[in-house]
């Protein structure tokens, strides 16, 4: 319930505001939270046109809260507990009626004035009786293809419905979880200008499979033989502190006079021998180019084997990288692939992420 809160708290304060949810589900292994859950995040600006385009005008909302036990986690436990769905349906479905005619009372709004609902919670059940007496239409709530990513999405729906709106329509999301939060917005005449560059339906769209065994190894569910090799070493803080807009921006420097691309930035020309005499180039969004590549089945990895390959970036600059997403059988040069920031390894309980490719999917 923390981000619609934080989501209202951020509509009806003063003032501009970027307000970020995500969340990562976790299940016993073959149970039901984990075949019907999944990991998402969302953020949204809240402001003025000083601010950016403003594509959704918010128009009110309302809130009920009620304090029951339906989902709780133990202290110290990897995965949280429900009680039975028929007692949160009991209790979800008159809360969200409440909160759902106080929202439209405050907007001076019917339930048919209301284009498109997006209703969500950590209660199937409830989320589909209640979605049954809104008398509006109501979104798909991504179950089958995403599942239900918690704090994260009542934003992750919101955006997919906001990603193929159209001007003049009212978008209604309502929450369940510890009570229900409503809240209506009308979409603008921007809206049909601010298309995402990957929409939420894109990125579904590409995704791909993942091993069972893998994933229950990477959701720490399972103990596996890590591989006979030489562990990595701890990444240095004070390195990563000295290279922060490489190592969290995937920023590169331009020589100003040859236009060379160099990954990572440089201060000395390798054309002219001038110093400090560069632009800084960021390349986070850059797609680039397979020229060269290798499986390494050998290298420490969470994840073998290890592919690496020498990308060559549009507009320049060439970097060897790992790629990630990828079957080391489909591999080719030539293959185009784009940045994605992803964890290399854990040692010392220190995470080091930098940035991977990952194959461009049509």
């Amino acid at each position: 319930r923390a981000a619609a809160g934080a989501l209202r708290l951020a509509l009806e304060g003063s003032g501009s505001a970027l307000v970020v949810s995500a969340d990562i589900r976790t299940g016993q292994p073959t149970s039901g939270d984990e075949s019907t859950h999944g990991d998402g995040a969302a953020a949204f600006v809240v402001g003025d046109d000083a601010d950016g385009t403003v594509i959704a005008e918010y128009l009110g909302g309302a809130s009920v809260t009620e304090e029951f036990t339906d989902r709780w986690r133990v202290p110290g436990a990897t995965t949280s507990r429900q009680w039975e769905e028929r007692f949160g349906e009991i209790k979800y479905i008159p809360l969200g009626e409440h909160a759902w005619n106080a929202a439209l009372k405050n907007a001076q709004l019917a339930p048919g004035d209301v284009s498109i609902a997006v209703v969500t919670g950590p209660h199937a059940r409830a989320v589909r009786g209640l979605a049954g007496r809104l008398g509006a239409k109501v979104a798909d709530d991504l179950g089958t293809t995403v599942g239900w990513t918690g704090a994260a999405h009542a934003g992750l729906l919101l955006t997919n419905v906001l990603e193929t709106a159209e001007p003049g329509q009212v978008v209604a999301l309502l929450s369940l979880a510890d009570g229900a939060d409503v809240l209506l917005f009308r979409t603008t005449a921007a809206i049909a200008r601010a298309r995402a560059q990957r929409t939420v339906a894109q990125q579904i769209a590409q995704s791909g499979p993942l091993l069972y065994g893998k994933f229950l190894a990477w959701r720490g569910m399972v103990t596996v033989e890590p591989p006979r090799r030489p562990e990595p070493a701890r990444t240095s803080s004070s390195a990563a502190a000295r290279s922060e807009d490489w190592k969290f921006g995937f920023v590169g420097s331009r020589d100003r006079k040859s236009g060379l691309v160099y990954m990572p930035p440089a201060r000395i020309s390798a054309k002219n021998d001038s110093v400090d005499d560069m632009d800084a180039v960021p390349m986070a969004d850059v797609l680039g180019t397979v020229v060269t590549y290798t499986v390494d089945r050998l290298a420490y990895s969470p994840s073998p084997p290890v592919v690496f390959a020498v990308v060559d970036f549009d507009g320049g600059g060439r970097l060897p990288l790992e790629l990630t997403d990828v079957d080391p059988d489909g591999v080719a040069i030539g293959m185009r692939v784009e940045m994605t920031f992803r964890r290399l390894n854990s040692a010392d309980g220190i995470h080091n992420y930098f940035w991977k490719g990952r194959p461009v999917r049509a």
